[in-house]
Order: C-alpha cells, then structure tokens, then sequence
C-alpha cells in the first residue's frame, strides 16, 4: 500500500530490530520488547486553494495496541498553528467514537484525507487582517508558567514534540520522562497556552496543569521598579530534558531526591510538595 520511502519512514530502527528479533524468536527475552516502531506514513493531497499539499501523519504504537488508541500527529504547511491543533483534536475524537479497540491507522490516513480541505479553508479565512495603528492602550502582556504533570512520559515522539514545540515557541523550562512525567514552561502567557493547547489532545493515560504562575510585565516589584522583560522573569535557560538517575525495570523512574535538588538550584523547591504532596529535602 505504501512501497516506497518517499510514503512510508520507519523512523525508529532499533524498536524495529528489537521487534524483528522477538518475533522471530532470536531475541531471549519472553516478553515483547517495550520500545514500539514508530513511523511517518507521507501522502501528497489535492487541495483547492493550495494544489498539491504535502501532510504526513507520525504514528507510535503503544504495547497494548488496539486495545489503546495509537499515537497519530498530523504535520502540513498548509495549516495555521490553531487548525493544527483542531485537526489533531478531531480526528482523535473520531478515532475514539468509530475505531475503539479496533485497528485504525487507515482509517486515521483517510479521514485525513476526507477532511483536510475543510482545515485548510478555515486557515485561509482565519488569516489575520492588517493591523491598523491604534491609539488604544496596548494589552497588558503576562509573563507565565507551567507546571504540567502526566501519569508517565515514554512515548519518543512526544518527547520530541515537547522539545520541538518549546524551541518554536521561544520557551524556556524542562521536561522529566518517565512515571510520572513532569513539564515545565515559562515565557509570554500566549506561547505558553500555544504549547499547553498542542500538548493537551495527544493521547495520554492523565495529563494536567498541576500549577501555573502569571505576573503581569508593567507591575511593581518588590524594590518598586517596574519588572521590563520577560527573560528577567525566567528561572531557566532555554529547554532540556532531566534525567534524574533513571531507575527500576525499565529505567522508567527518576531520582526524586534528585529532581527536588534540581528544583531547589532553579528557586522553585515549593513546586515539588505541589507535585508530590511532601516536602522535598
């Protein structure tokens, strides 16, 4: 269905391997490996307002698959950053309505393909109109901060959205993989609820904003200066996955010990009791 590279990338080789072994009994272990082959399945589609329009659908396999909904990201230029977001809202609300517990990845690559003219449409007609000078008061802009827990992180793909996305947006923060998953994100209050709205519809066990911070940038300080810029307010630079001395089976569980010194070192140890309901140490 897909012969060639130019429409089917397997883009985790080793989960491959992993797997080819299990399932031609070379490998000794007597479960499946847990890493999952995750793969880029690439179509070329005929659009009205724009010919023909490169979108790419990334797809991740959880172990439990089709019992639990795979991982399904939809990528095209020719949508605005909101239609992005719908469209990956909408096609995992169809695929939990019409394809529980079933297999579904088809059926993902042609509901795409059913309905991406009507996102795009949507894009073009939402562009922005000339902004015209204005001698109104200019909107008061607010520095934010995210404190965003999930049950676990593992899943590579979302990994690598969440560093992707925070680059894009010029957010500073880290994110913890593993169980629990931890996400933190500060910049302008518009990037921040950018990053939370692209992240909130991918398929998760749990995910939430556990805490969040906003200070308006034209207030006083304590020393009665007025705070000018958002990169004074940050209390980290730029965006890294921590990893906190991974433990357990599957090297899943971070060092939480760790983590609180980490925090600590940031000015932001109160966090930790938020998260975790104890008093770090």
């Amino acid at each position: 269905m897909f012969p060639t590279r130019e429409e089917l990338e397997l883009t985790d080789q080793l989960a491959l391997a992993e797997l080819r072994d299990y399932v031609e009994g070379s490998a000794s272990a007597d479960t499946p490996p847990p890493s999952r082959p995750q793969f880029l399945i690439k179509q070329k589609l005929d659009t009205a307002n724009m010919g023909m329009t490169d979108v790419i659908l990334s797809c991740a396999y959880p172990s439990e698959y089709p019992s639990v909904m795979p991982e399904i990201t939809v990528r095209c230029g020719g949508l605005s950053r909101a239609q992005q977001t719908q469209i990956h809202a909408d096609l995992n609300a169809f695929l939990m309505e019409n394809c529980q517990g079933e297999v579904c990845v088809l059926s993902a690559v042609d509901w795409v393909k059913d309905n991406l003219q009507l996102f795009i449409s949507r894009s073009l007609s939402a562009a922005p109109a000339p902004v015209k000078e204005s001698s109104s008061p200019r909107s008061e802009e607010v520095f934010s901060r995210l404190w965003i827990y999930s049950h676990h992180i593992y899943n590579k793909t979302k990994r690598k959205n969440i560093l992707e996305w925070s680059k894009e947006l010029g957010l500073s923060g880290f994110s913890m993989p593993g169980k629990p998953g931890i996400v933190c994100v500060e910049g302008p209050q518009s990037a921040c609820e950018e990053f939370w709205s692209r992240v909130k519809v991918l398929t998760w066990k749990k995910i939430m904003i556990r805490h969040r911070e906003d200070i308006p940038l034209d207030r006083q300080g304590e020393d009665s200066r007025t705070v000018e810029s958002i990169d004074s307010l940050r209390k980290f630079t730029g965006f890294e996955e921590a990893m906190f001395d991974p433990h357990g089976n599957r090297g899943n569980h971070m060092d939480l010990g760790q983590l609180y010194q980490f925090l600590n070192e940031k000015g932001c140890c109160d966090v930790f009791q938020i998260y975790f309901g104890i008093e770090g140490r």
